[in-house]
């Protein structure tokens, strides 16, 4: 969410920016199961339930951990620069339903569920470096204690009145910082604590759905538009407009990018590319998106679509396993998208600050580095403190067993695809899985 602004004039509740904001938290959370079919459909059959649980289930925890206390931690009234907190807001008990967000000319109601829905996905952004490995009840604990410990109190750095980040000035639109750089240095933290897949590096782990793959990107580039156009929190001036039109612009020139380097590098466009390299536009254009032009869109997202593509190779080099590619398209995208902004803001957008090719220097790219670097250091060393406690009190990993078997049957005693019923004799296939993790070279090899 922008840095607030006081209206002039009119501070009366809003029907049209209202039903817009409604709008646009529903699309909001629509992109968590767009990520469950997303990460879904890039894993390997056995674990694609449990993928998708592992998304779904933040939408139960973290709502109501939302009502309960995280929506006072985020934006209360500020402690320090550190955390919020108002005990008026504590399960949402004292607000008026026609109480208006300050300065703003929605409710407070409006407000808090636009934000929930962010709270929401953050932590389900992380379960992709986590694929096949880590017991639900394990993830759905971690769910708890990361948005209480991690989220809730970054969210009121950034967008919350008092917040370090927020006095300081540090551009982040729609949550570059607060969301992606988040979750992905929150996953690089956890993947470090619990290691490797069984066969990582040895054994092909292929998506089994490229259509799934597809279908999830769909939705999640749609969603986005709710997620970033939304953060204005009204259509009053038209910087919520120049959002939008950015979002679809920088997404596009993504895609364009990652494609490009990815016919270069592996000699074939693929739909994976093509689907994560929109997934790094959006990341990308979020925290930039209200302060740079359409020109500088495009720049954002071809920049982001090549260093995205480059990024995910990273893994194989360092030896971390991130399954997904989270950190390869979250944090870096997220990091290039908040940086790119102390560079790009044309001071014509959300506010009159200049980057350094619109003749501002660099005072704004400093503010940035100061934004994204604080957010990663603090979200990695929690997420790995709280993912080696867990470790080792409750377990984070599934036995070696269940993981080589398949974690679906044996934490939710499912089968993503049942053909029990299909007929057709007893002939058994071998489904040939397509491209490896976002950015790999697809397969030339045909199994029979």
């Amino acid at each position: 969410m922008a840095p607030a602004i006081t209206l002039a004039a009119e501070t009366e509740l809003s029907a049209a920016n209202t039903g817009f904001m409604l709008i646009c938290s529903a699309l909001v959370m629509l992109m968590t199961p767009a990520l469950a079919f997303f990460y879904g459909g890039m894993v390997r059959v056995k674990s694609t339930l449990n993928m998708l649980m592992m998304s779904f289930i933040s939408l139960g925890i973290v709502t109501v951990l939302w009502v309960l206390y995280g929506f006072s931690m985020a934006f209360g009234t500020d402690s320090g620069s550190l955390v919020g907190w108002n005990s008026d807001w504590v399960g949402l008990s004292n607000i008026g339903l026609t109480e208006l967000w300050d300065g703003y000319t929605i409710p407070v109601f409006v407000f808090l569920v636009f934000q929930l829905m962010f709270a929401v996905l953050t932590p389900a952004l992380i379960s992709g470096a986590l694929a096949d490995r880590v017991k639900f009840t394990a993830w759905a604990l971690f769910i708890a204690l990361w948005v209480t410990i991690v989220y809730f109190p970054v969210a009121h750095w950034v967008w919350g009145a008092g917040g370090w980040a927020f006095e300081l000035g540090v551009i982040d639109f729609a949550g570059g910082t607060a969301v992606h750089i988040n979750a992905g240095a929150a996953a690089l933290g956890v993947i470090l604590v619990i290691g490797k897949r069984v066969g990582f590096k040895k054994d092909p782990m292929r998506p089994h759905s490229l259509p799934l793959v597809m279908l999830g990107a769909g939705l999640l580039w749609f969603g986005w538009f709710g997620f970033n156009a939304g953060s204005w929190l009204g259509n009053d001036d038209g910087v919520g407009a120049l959002m939008f039109v950015n979002t679809q612009v920088a997404t596009g020139a993504a895609v364009l990018g990652w494609l490009a380097y990815e016919k270069i590098r592996h000699g074939a466009f693929t739909t994976l590319g093509a689907a994560s390299g929109a997934v790094s536009g959006l990341v990308a254009i979020t925290p930039a998106g209200g302060a740079v032009s359409p020109l500088g869109a495009i720049a954002v997202g071809l920049i982001a679509g090549v260093v995205c593509a480059m990024a995910v190779g990273l893994k194989y080099r360092f030896g971390y396993d991130d399954s997904l590619d989270v950190v390869g398209v979250h944090m870096v995208g997220g990091i290039l998208g908040s940086l790119l902004v102390g560079l790009f803001a044309s001071g014509k957008g959300q506010s009159d600050v200049q980057g350094l090719f619109y003749g501002g220097g660099l005072d704004q790219f400093w503010k940035q580095c100061a934004g994204v670097f604080g957010v990663l250091a603090y979200s990695l060393v929690v997420s790995a403190v709280l993912a080696f406690l867990l470790d080792r009190t409750i377990g984070m990993r599934v036995s070696e067993d269940v993981e080589v078997a398949g974690i679906d049957q044996a934490e939710h005693a499912e089968t993503a695809y049942d053909f029990s019923g299909a007929g057709g004799g007893a002939a058994r296939t071998t489904a040939t899985p397509a491209a490896s993790t976002a950015g790999s070279a697809p397969s030339k090899k045909v199994d029979a």
